[in-house]
């Protein structure tokens, strides 16, 4: 998925197994078995181009890390705490960007202080549909009270590198 997801376009198991192989030896029927694997799963769709396909990501990597994220924050009993919580683990960097994700979604302030209307056709987004709402910004803090989570696991089931 890696691949896929880095070239954003459709490739063929040819190109996949050409771009593995300036890392390792890897046989082209394990790169086949894996790709119909994927697509067995639903994570792409292929359209035959002679006697090959062309498989295409059905979805970014943004939108699959954010289902991730949406899957396992539905799991918290308390999801504000399980937010503030995750919110302290990130970088000032990773806050800035939850900071602008949240003002891409609210839209532009009203002169009230309230949010603005939202018209009735949303507009595009990188957020996923369906994503959590974002925590509020929490106080500072000189240390983290929590260990950093574990990556999220990666559809290539297995070593990260499909």
């Amino acid at each position: 998925m890696t691949r896929v997801w880095k070239w954003n376009r459709p490739v063929t198991v040819r190109e996949v197994l050409e771009d593995l192989k300036l890392e390792r030896s890897i046989a082209y029927t394990t790169v086949m078995t894996v790709m119909d694997n994927l697509h067995q799963k639903g994570w792409v769709r292929r359209e035959s181009e002679g006697r090959a396909y062309r498989y295409e990501a059905v979805s970014t990597r943004d939108a699959y890390a954010a289902s991730l994220m949406n899957e396992d924050w539905g799991r918290s009993d308390n999801r504000a705490a399980a937010l503030v919580a995750f919110f302290r683990m990130m970088s000032a960097d990773q806050q800035q960007a939850l900071r602008d994700a949240v003002r891409m979604v609210q839209g532009p302030e009203a002169p009230t202080g309230r949010p603005a209307e939202q018209p009735t056709e949303p507009p595009a987004s990188p957020v996923a549909e369906g994503a959590p709402p974002a925590a509020p910004e929490p106080e500072p803090r000189a240390t983290p009270s929590a260990e950093p989570a574990p990556p999220a696991p990666d559809p290539a089931d297995g070593d990260g590198e499909r």
